[in-house]
């Protein structure tokens, strides 16, 4: 969601901040804004992306600052609302992420006494607040103030004439990065790669003075040493490498993300050790929650999971689950979420721990909130995913399910070998997909002109028909839903038509007579269909009015040559119809609110 950055050391802070906004607009903003530090504060705040608000201003002088993108929450997109906010006297501001519940109660008394605000945000009360209990200690103040706040935060406050930034955090991401007589405050890593590859990740309920000199984290009062991780992912990793679009590069990325994954898990030998041992009850009794895309890989991990291991299991939307959700007894769980910071996602994990059940999760982010919570973790290894519509990482993280499976899976030994040898192959056919891109583009090119799109799959395939329209749609602004295919009798069949093209995932599988019948349903009802079908079964293609050919493999294995080919329709598609694809309106990267 809304990015954070801040900055105190030995270089002009205005370039810095800057730069290191610039590596936060994939999280997704519609303002921006950034205040320098010095006997005065400065701020510069504009309903505007960071590259106009950066180009508008001329030099301000300071060695200290801070600096926000903001995803409207609690009022309109403005340059009133915009981060940074300041108290009534201009001495204190403040930048923040997440959600203040309590706030129009603290608006209120704090209106009461005299204090005047200027925008419709939750986050002004903070350095209200902060300003009321000022008195020399800026620390002091900030902890004060957060005692009497109500939900999420992450927020970096500074004040006129103190070189010092006060930190914490509370349910939003937060870190540190620590440099040369220099250190950095960023929502996430990439904002701060250029600099410093050394992090300190704050933990809930940390409080955190960062000078030039020096970092002091303090934990409910007492003083607390947090450990420092060095960033493995290199500068070069978050550009764009000479593709058009991060979306692109990233897709383009996955036969590497496929091997640098299995790295992980399987070795000359074979598989490495099971992520869950069988003495702990292994795969039974599993309940996996998510959302988003990674909710997709959680519905294709259970057919994965009850087709090799043969035990049945419980998907769970996160956002749903904290509110309704019951834990069956002796549950294991997984809770997949590529950011590691999905605020539902955690609340989710929370609930679960407490409900006593041993947590796993699945997430691309080495040190992030939800690694911290779990009791066990499968890293994805995809690197930074740039563009906010998921692709790589959905990849990684179906073959963290495959890896997680393999080893329970009741198959025999031959069989065994066999599928691990195909999950081995895996980063060839994701290629032989990416070498079929133009002919994808041509179907992209025609899918475009329309409005309304149908994905549809059976099996492990339904989940891949959701995600394929979740994309088109991300991207495109195209409206798409995704069915199973037995489903559109059930009511969407009135909506098909000459403009309602159907995209039809067609498996070799014990599906392949099911689907053959929908698409002849189909086609009796005019919509234009493109079937995604497998080499060698170009006959059930001939039914549709054309077809995206990919390589045959196992089916187990389908979902992820279906759904590279899907990412590059989605993505073709969105660039014929001229959207910004790596930054799709209203949306974030990272979820970090409810």
């Amino acid at each position: 969601m809304c990015g954070i950055v801040g900055y105190i050391g030995r270089r002009q802070a205005q370039p810095v901040l800057f730069n290191c906004l610039s590596k936060l607009e994939y999280r997704g903003y519609d303002s921006c804004g950034i205040a320098l530090l010095g006997d005065s504060i400065q701020v510069c705040k504009d309903e505007v992306r960071v590259k106009a608000l950066e180009k508008a201003l001329p030099p301000i002088a300071g060695l200290a600052g801070i600096g926000h993108t903001r995803w409207a929450t609690h009022g309109e997109p403005s340059r009133a609302n915009a981060h940074p906010h300041c108290d009534c006297t201009g001495r204190i501001a403040v930048v923040h992420n997440g959600v203040i519940s309590n706030f129009q109660r603290l608006k209120d008394k704090l209106i009461s006494t005299g204090h005047v605000f200027a925008s419709e945000t939750d986050t002004e009360v903070l350095p209200h607040l902060i300003e009321s209990y000022y008195q020399g200690d800026l620390e002091e103040a900030v902890e004060r103030s957060l005692a009497d706040i109500e939900g999420s935060y992450a927020i970096i406050a500074v004040v006129a004439g103190e070189a010092k930034l006060v930190v914490a955090r509370k349910d939003s991401p937060l870190i540190i990065g620590i440099g040369d007589r220099e250190n950095f405050v960023a929502s996430d890593v990439p904002a701060i790669l250029d600099y410093t590859s050394r992090v300190v990740y704050l933990e809930d309920g940390d409080i955190a003075l960062v000078t030039a000199d020096g970092v002091r984290v303090r934990e409910n009062g007492a003083r607390i040493d947090r450990a420092e991780h060095l960033i493995q992912w290199s500068v070069a990793d978050a550009q764009k490498s000479g593709y058009e679009h991060f979306m692109l590069k990233e897709i383009h990325e996955q036969p590497r993300v496929i091997r640098d994954t299995l790295r992980e898990y399987i070795s000359a030998d074979g598989l490495a050790a099971e992520v869950i041992p069988s003495g702990e009850g292994g795969l039974e009794n599993m309940l996996i929650a998510a959302c988003g895309t990674s909710y997709h890989a959680a519905l294709i991990g259970k057919y994965i999971i009850e087709q090799l291991v043969r035990v049945p299991v419980k998907v769970e939307l996160a956002s749903e689950f904290n509110y309704c959700g019951q834990v069956p007894p002796g549950s294991n769980a997984l809770v997949i979420t590529q950011s590691g910071e999905t605020a539902d996602a955690l609340k989710t994990m929370k609930k679960l721990k407490e409900a006593g059940c041993q947590v796993l999760a699945i997430t691309n982010v080495v040190g992030s909130t939800a690694s911290r919570i779990a009791d066990h973790v499968i890293y994805t290894r995809a690197g930074p995913e740039i563009s906010v519509a998921a692709t790589k990482s959905f990849i990684s993280q179906l073959v963290a399910l495959y890896w997680m499976a393999l080893p329970h899976a009741r198959v025999d030994l031959r069989t065994l070998d066999e599928l691990i040898m195909e999950l081995r192959q895996l980063p060839a056919r994701v290629q032989e997909v990416l070498d079929n891109e133009a002919a994808i583009r041509e179907h992209a090119r025609r899918l475009a002109r329309f409005n309304d799109v149908f994905f549809i799959g059976r099996g492990a395939n339904y989940p891949v028909a959701l995600e394929g329209a979740l994309k088109l749609k991300e991207v495109s602004y195209i409206h798409a839903e995704g069915y199973a295919a037995g489903e559109l009798k059930h009511g969407p069949f009135a909506l098909l038509g000459a403009e309602a093209p159907v995209v039809a995932i067609l498996a070799s599988d014990h599906t392949g007579e099911a689907m053959l019948t929908s698409i002849k349903e189909i086609r009796a009802r005019k919509s234009p269909l493109i079937a995604v079908v497998e080499e060698g079964n170009e006959a059930a293609g001939e039914i549709a009015d054309s077809a995206i050919i990919v390589p045959r493999v196992n089916q187990v294995f389908s979902p992820v040559i279906n759904t590279v080919a899907l990412q590059l329709l989605a993505y073709y598609a969105a660039r014929e119809r001229g959207c910004p694809i790596d930054f799709p309106r209203n949306l974030a990267k990272s979820v970090t609110v409810e």
